[in-house]
């Protein structure tokens, strides 16, 4: 799909199960949190699925072995005739950080968007991940939303 010197994306296949599971624990640890194994299972199904209201997995992956892994969704707005994607999770092996491997993950949500027709790609970081906050300065524009949640 997309290439970035060693890197490359592509979708998540069946056969990436563990390698996922390891990148995605590692992620929700970043944010200090967990998932029981029964939702593992759960969402890695969806991600595989075909229903359009699921999450659409691509991974990242050098010599082989995955490094990285984004989750993005595409949605209604209601300022767009078009949907709008949201791109939930992205998650780049610490071993591999500043080799590209984030910004190959963009740039193939960003030509997975063009492709589906969505204009739009949006998401949501913490204000403390100053790492991947100075790449997405370089290919995002911030917006001054701030996020609100349920209690």
């Amino acid at each position: 799909m997309t290439q970035h010197s060693r890197v490359s994306v592509r979708p998540l296949r069946a056969d990436d199960k563990t390698q996922w599971a390891a990148l995605w624990t590692a992620y929700l640890a970043y944010y200090e949190t967990s998932r029981p194994t029964a939702h593992f299972d759960l969402y890695f199904d969806r991600l595989l699925g075909d229903d359009p209201q699921d999450f659409t997995a691509l991974v990242a992956q050098v010599d082989g072995r995955l490094v990285g892994l984004t989750h993005f969704l595409f949605h209604r707005h209601g300022w767009s005739d078009e949907n709008v994607c949201y791109l939930q999770d992205l998650y780049a092996d610490p071993a591999v950080r500043g080799q590209g491997v984030g910004r190959a993950l963009i740039e193939a949500v960003y030509a997975a968007a063009d492709t589906a027709g969505a204009p739009g790609v949006y998401w949501l970081t913490q204000d403390f991940n100053a790492t991947a906050r100075k790449l997405y300065d370089r290919i995002g524009v911030k917006t001054p939303f701030i996020k609100y949640a349920r209690p």
